[in-house]
C-alpha cells in the first residue's frame, strides 16, 4: 500500500509540472497574422484567412500550435491531401483556385507554424 501512495503522490507531483495550455490566438493576433511573402499573403488572405482566423469556424486557428500539434504529426503530405481532397469542413482547395501545390505546402506551414524562419508575421 505504501508504494501506491508514493506512486500517487509521483504522479501528482509530475502532472503538476505539465505548463499550462497555450491559450488560443487573440482576434488581434489573427486579424495580422499573414505570410511574409506577397503572394502567399494574398492567397491566404482570399482563401484561408475566412476560417483560419476565425474562432467559430472549428478549422485550426492559423498559428496556434496547440490545433495544429496533432495534425502536423501527420505529416505534411497528409496535411496536403487533406487540403487538396477537402476535410471535415474544409473543401477541396480552401476554395483556392490559383493555389498551386507549391502555394499549398507554403501556406500549410505558415499556418501550422513551421513556416522557415522570416516567412511568417
Amino acid at each position: 500500500m505504501p508504494a501506491l501512495i508514493l506512486l500517487a503522490a509521483l504522479a501528482a507531483g509530475l502532472s503538476a509540472c505539465d505548463p499550462a495550455p497555450e491559450a488560443p490566438p487573440t482576434a488581434e493576433a489573427l486579424a495580422g497574422r499573414r505570410p511574409a511573402e506577397d503572394r502567399l499573403a494574398g492567397l491566404y488572405e482570399a482563401s484561408c484567412k475566412a476560417c483560419h482566423a476565425n474562432p467559430d469556424s472549428g478549422a485550426p486557428l492559423a498559428g496556434y500550435a496547440t490545433a495544429w500539434k496533432p495534425r502536423w504529426a501527420k505529416g505534411p503530405d497528409t496535411l496536403l491531401k487533406h487540403t487538396l481532397e477537402g476535410f471535415n469542413g474544409m473543401p477541396a482547395g480552401g476554395q483556392c483556385f490559383s493555389c498551386t501545390a507549391d502555394d499549398y505546402q507554403a501556406l500549410i506551414r505558415f499556418m501550422a507554424g513551421q513556416a522557415p524562419a522570416g516567412k511568417a508575421n
